[in-house]
């Protein structure tokens, strides 16, 4: 697969000097600073890509082009934001980038309630608990009926926990539920918003009576409108699986699961309408068998990203190493490389470790955890590449 990397711009304090080094040979970004729904041109394209390339790697993917929330819950404006999406598309095409990963989940982009969690390693991780996320539900969103979307035994952990958490703890599970989380990725809270939570239930009052047949409906919608230009420009649309994989805070969650990846790619049956197989998005959930589904789906999966989850006996997850959790990405390469060894891959959600941390790096994205990762799975490819008889490739080495 592609050794690809998610690079936020250039102003990301990770430059493209340091990720030639690492042997990654192509870049997946976007243009973040370009306004949800408004079209990108192609001037402002052609200036990142002649960027990328000016460091001898390509513009691989676009993570994301990002789907308004109009159009996610079929607001009056959607017809016009559909049209400036299918520009955005051909103005992409005719730059020479055919990829994009974008999502369909209703607010959220992807949630966690801890950015640090500590491994016994002394590194730490992403990490979701029902409890803390329950609470931020309930006590500090204060979304009406709430508690019915809660099992008893979540609402106990919850009571056990308003008698200990203090101004601070609420301060920061909203920063990492709605504001660390969201902001880098064009999302509609970003840093520096003022009444973030305020906000967050504005956005969320959009959704109201949006239930999950109409929600696919509005996916079908804008599939079915934008097929034509992928067709015409040979745009491959990969979505993302929902992260975490299950309904949250009331809103519904429409890929989460087989039955789910089913449903839409055979409600609009093309192939430009693919797959981005998270494995760890998906490895998040319990009830997702990994390997299952990415031997069912790999025919129309157009971009990998490749990490693991560990979930624990009561679902919370965290963020497993590359080499563990319950995504077995050993058997996923195989999967991959046998079905399109060209096929973009990035890892994902690294480790933050030895001074990562005071960095400044995104949620997520550290350099030296996803930099421990690639070395993982450059490892595993090196390794599934020989057994397969496919020409392994190593970036910024003289070839046998």
């Amino acid at each position: 697969m592609e050794r690809t990397w998610r690079w936020f711009g250039k102003n990301d304090k990770i430059t493209l000097a340091m990720l030639k080094e690492i042997g990654v040979e192509g870049i997946v970004t976007a243009l973040h600073d370009v306004p949800n729904g408004e079209v990108w041109t192609r001037e402002r394209i052609r200036d990142l890509r002649q960027y990328i390339e000016g460091y001898g790697m390509k513009w691989s993917v676009v993570e994301s082009l990002p789907v308004s929330e109009s159009i996610k819950y079929g607001g009056p404006e959607r017809d016009r934001l559909i049209d400036n999406y299918k520009q955005s598309l051909r103005n992409l095409s005719q730059e020479g980038i055919h990829t994009i990963c974008y999502n369909f989940m209703p607010v959220l982009d992807w949630a966690r309630t801890d950015l640090s969690h500590p491994n016994p390693n002394g590194t730490t991780n992403l990490y979701f608990s029902h409890a803390q996320f329950a609470y931020f539900d309930i006590h500090i969103l204060k979304r009406e009926n709430a508690e019915a979307d809660w099992p008893d035994k979540t609402l106990k952990e919850v009571d056990k926990l308003k008698e200990t958490m203090t101004h601070e703890d609420d301060h920061r599970l909203v920063e990492n539920i709605i504001v660390k989380t969201q902001g880098f990725v064009s999302g509609n809270i970003k840093e520096g918003d003022k009444h973030p939570v305020e906000l967050f239930r504005k956005l969320l009052g959009l959704y109201k009576g949006i239930t999950k047949e109409q929600l696919r409906e509005n996916m079908r919608y804008f599939l079915s409108a934008i097929m034509p230009t992928c067709e015409e420009y040979d745009m491959n649309m990969c979505v993302h699986p929902d992260d975490p994989p299950f309904p949250i805070l009331g809103l519904p969650r429409i890929v989460t699961c087989d039955e789910d990846i089913d449903w839409f790619l055979h409600a609009v049956d093309n192939p430009h309408n693919g797959l981005t197989f998270c494995a760890g998005s998906l490895s998040a959930g319990a009830h997702n068998d990994v390997v299952a589904l990415a031997r069912k789906y790999a025919s129309r999966t157009w971009f990998v990203h490749l990490r693991s989850c560990h979930v624990f006996p009561n679902g919370d997850f965290t963020e497993a190493s590359h080499l563990g959790g319950r995504a077995d990405l050993i058997e996923l390469a195989r999967i991959f490389e046998q079905s399109n060894p060209a096929l973009p891959m990035r890892v994902d959600h690294g480790m933050t470790m030895l001074g990562d941390e005071n960095r400044g790096y995104n949620a997520g994205y550290s350099f030296l955890g996803r930099m421990f990762a690639m070395g993982q799975v450059q490892g595993i490819l090196a390794t599934v590449d020989r057994e397969l008889g496919i020409p392994y490739r190593q970036p910024g080495f003289f070839e046998e």
